[in-house]
């Protein structure tokens, strides 16, 4: 008896088994029957590969589906996987509504929080699409958030407090913030989400959406810039009165300006422990610029060495240049910015929301950026995208919420993160055997029998088979535990005790019956 070939089981099944509990292949074989083509399975290959080892479309064919345990994807061709791109991209929003709403009900979510931000998913290219073509209409330049300028996508992900995706969009990467609320407004209105605030961070505030958040949602929490606007910077933030201290170090107060329907409802809050860690780096990086400017003779603003310092964002903010073109700290910003040490302000239009659960509402915003970091760094990763034709590349975005949904799912039922279950899941494998002599367990190949077991935590165990039994004999545990793979084929012989070894990691054979 030798050991074929070995393929990763685990991960593949339980993501498997989420996509039809989660609605995904019910939902999408509907679709394939009204547009007469089987292709559920490509997208099932294509968001498994998201969550296993993002691969290219092409990686996903030549080379993702030959390691894993997936029979139904067998036969796949690439060209199914861009014609399962295309159907998705088609039906889209009936997808993505089914799916939310069996999360929802799956878990029954209180769906009275949405979060919502925006990032960018960057191209390798050299230059923005044309919009002559109407297949090309999304790659745009601009300012990353990573900080470069390159041409771009903007993805925008609403989540609900427990980072379950509500919606995605895929808007060209000129697109500013503060613009992207109304279509927000639109497509989530028609969802009947019922008592939903919205909750975003200061680049979605405005007048304009504010607005149209009070129509769409009807309700929202949103982050105000501190700095920049004098009614919060003199009326808020000047505000007397003292705090009312909640859980994890946090406090706040609620500030009303104006009356009647000018009336705007402002919560300041303040975090102790946040404030004294921004002072002590405030002080630190003040300190390095008293050391650079004495280590100099010649303060000229002309210097390279000052040229330097004025173009960084770290240190330029407490800097500034006299008339006589000297550089010297700026000790008046250093005192303004001490102002908002461990404080940020919000602004509801919910007059019954309480302190606590406005600030603490908020402060859940972190929720969507560890959403952002699975979808482009740590587990998804949804950039480098090699697509260029817009549907291609929205449809990309969107398996890959797809693949955040299962993801998620995966977490909340299990309590333990992605990074852990799928350690956990990658020692669930089946290995197949080619024996010429004895018998064939699962299918007849020429004149070579195969056998397909399901093990899990594969060990330097002794395997004895006997009656089509395959018994584990364990060094912890004498007695032999029965794993129970298939029977016999009729009338046929059993075959004569064959001792082997099976090669894996640590760990004892689990008894189960496991069928094939």
């Amino acid at each position: 008896m030798k050991i074929k070939q070995t393929l990763a089981l685990g991960c593949p099944f339980v993501i498997d088994v989420l996509w039809e509990r989660l609605g995904l292949k019910k939902c999408l074989e509907a679709i394939e029957q009204a547009a007469g083509a089987k292709l559920e399975r490509a997208l099932l290959a294509m968001v498994a590969n998201r969550l296993c080892m993002p691969e290219s479309k092409l990686g996903v064919w030549d080379r993702w589906l030959s390691t894993v345990y997936l029979p139904s994807c067998q036969g796949l061709k690439l060209r199914h996987m861009y014609e399962a791109m295309d159907l998705l991209h088609a039906n889209i929003e009936e997808v993505e509504k089914t799916v939310f709403f069996n999360t929802a009900n799956l878990f029954n979510l209180e769906v009275d929080l949405i979060f919502y931000d925006t990032t960018t998913a960057s191209f390798h290219v050299d230059y923005e699409d044309d919009d002559t073509d109407p297949n090309t209409t999304l790659r745009k330049f601009g300012h990353a958030k990573e900080g470069n300028w390159a041409p771009q996508v903007v993805v925008a992900l609403a989540v609900t407090r427990d980072g379950i995706p509500v919606r995605s969009w895929v808007l060209p990467g000129n697109t500013a913030d503060v613009t992207t609320v109304t279509k927000v407004r639109t497509d989530l209105r028609g969802w009947n989400l019922g008592r939903a605030m919205f909750v975003a961070d200061a680049g979605m505030n405005s007048t304009d959406n504010r607005a149209e958040l009070a129509k769409a949602c009807g309700k929202y929490l949103l982050a105000c810039r501190m700095a920049s606007i004098a009614e919060i910077k003199g009326e808020v933030l000047g505000k007397r009165g003292p705090y009312t201290t909640f859980k994890d170090n946090l406090q706040a107060k609620e500030v009303i300006i104006g009356d009647g329907e000018r009336r705007r409802r402002y919560i300041l809050c303040y975090n102790p422990g946040e404030a004294e860690r921004q002072a002590k780096h405030r002080q630190m990086l003040v300190e390095h610029l008293a050391s650079e400017l004495a280590s100099h003779k010649d303060h000229s603003a002309n210097a390279q060495w000052a040229i330097d310092l004025l173009a960084s964002r770290r240190f330029k903010r407490y800097l500034r240049t006299t008339k006589g073109g000297q550089l010297h700290i700026d000790r008046g910003a250093v005192a303004d910015a001490a102002k908002y040490d461990g404080k940020w302000v919000i602004e509801t239009n919910d007059d019954t929301i309480s302190l606590e659960d406005a600030a603490c509402g908020y402060k859940s915003l972190m929720v969507i950026e560890r959403c952002f970091r699975s979808l482009k760094r740590t587990q998804i990763k949804m950039t480098p995208m090699y697509h260029w034709a817009s549907r291609r590349i929205e449809t990309h975005v969107k398996i890959c919420v797809l693949a955040l949904q299962i993801e998620r799912v995966a977490e909340i039922s299990c309590g333990k993160s992605w990074h852990h279950i799928k350690r956990a899941l990658a020692t669930l494998q089946v290995t197949e055997f080619f024996d010429l002599k004895y018998v064939s367990f699962r299918q007849a190949c020429h004149d070579a029998k195969k056998m397909i077991c399901y093990n899990r935590y594969p060990s330097y165990n002794q395997w004895r088979i006997t009656d089509g039994t395959i018994t584990s004999i364990s060094p912890r545990d004498t007695a032999g535990s029965s794993i129970q793979i298939c029977r016999l084929a009729q009338n046929q012989a059993p075959p004569k005790p064959y001792p082997g070894r099976f090669v894996g990691s640590s760990g004892d054979a689990e008894p189960g019956t496991f069928p094939l």
